[in-house]
């Protein structure tokens, strides 16, 4: 590993990786962006040349053959997850992978055995772990600050369907993306609830076509019981018009609410008092989850975020859909 910076590969270009992973790779004094790899040679070339990447290469293969590259962010459809993290790993590649870690928790165990067996890290793309205000949340639970959490539910509505044509229309193929909105965004609200409240005990579920035919849902619903008792409800929806990304926990004390997750305002209400807190995230949301996982590689720790809790959010996708 580079004394210096972390030489990272980049596996696919979508997106959220314009948006945020390479601006992230680029940027970050803790990274040098090595690669990318694309399936076209022309567009890989036109990325590295964009974002400043040293090399371009048209397969995963070629990439993981590159001396220069230390780790790879996997940013491809899910069903690519699991092999393409395993052949990272036996390159002897770190590994920080996209969200949701995988189809299922057989392919989670496979990508952790890959990993631990190669001696590499294994990460999972949950950036909101790293949001100031779910850690004062959190704090402000262990606080006791609206005494003992008993109900949280979060709503996260995104109106999205794509016509079968379309380069991101996997996103609606059940066996390339694993599921709808639950899959895709409900897992980032399964962490978040898991990192503030604790390990989920049960889980019940709940998911329909409401408004588009498709493969997978468009609107479900989740109930999860936590070893404290408390109980969570996650709504997440493609098909509403509203658009939200609430955050509430009612306690016995007390409530916490969130209007806007990614913005980070937070509003404490007691029989006291009622305040407001803002504690917004970095303007590049997949920052802090890079930067954290580099000084794990560097630290010989485990990520903030690794592949056990990956597994974990994805065991209970499995069981809100098997429900």
């Amino acid at each position: 590993m580079s004394v210096m910076a972390l030489g990272f590969g980049l596996i696919g270009a979508g997106d959220i990786v314009r948006k945020r992973v390479a601006p992230a790779l680029r940027d970050s004094p803790l990274c040098r962006f090595a690669a990318v790899a694309r399936a076209h040679a022309d567009l890989a070339a036109a990325f590295a040349e964009e974002f400043g990447a040293a090399a371009a290469y048209a397969s995963e293969h070629d990439l993981l053959k590159d001396p220069a590259v230390e780790a790879v962010y996997i940013a491809t459809p899910v069903d690519l997850h699991a092999p393409q993290a395993m052949a990272a790993a036996e390159a002897g590649k770190h590994v920080l992978c996209e969200k949701p870690m995988a189809l299922d928790t057989s392919e989670c165990d496979q990508m952790i055995h890959a990993c631990r067996s190669n001696g590499v890290r294994l990460g999972v793309a949950y950036y909101r772990h790293f949001y100031p205000a779910v850690d004062r949340i959190k704090r402000a639970l262990a606080a006791g600050e609206i005494g003992k959490p008993v109900f949280a539910q979060v709503n996260a509505f995104e109106r999205f369907d794509l016509p079968r044509d379309h380069p991101r229309a996997w996103f609606l193929d059940k066996a390339r993306a694993g599921g709808g909105p639950m899959f895709d965004f409900g897992c980032h609200r399964i962490e978040v609830l898991m990192n503030v409240i604790g390990p989920v005990r049960g889980v019940d579920g709940r998911a329909s076509r409401v408004l588009f035919d498709r493969d997978v849902e468009d609107t479900a619903v989740a109930v999860l019981r936590f070893d404290a008792g408390t109980f969570g409800v996650i709504c997440v929806s493609h098909a509403t018009q509203a658009s939200k990304d609430t955050l509430d926990i009612f306690g016995t004390d007390g409530s916490i609410h969130v209007p806007v997750l990614n913005k980070g305002d937070i509003v404490f209400k007691t029989a006291a008092n009622e305040r407001l807190e803002t504690h917004p995230p970095d303007g590049n949301f997949h920052l802090p989850l890079i930067e954290d996982f580099v000084a794990a590689v560097e630290n010989g720790r485990e990520p903030a975020v690794d592949g056990a809790l990956g597994r974990e959010v994805a065991r209970i996708e499995q069981e809100i859909y098997a429900s």
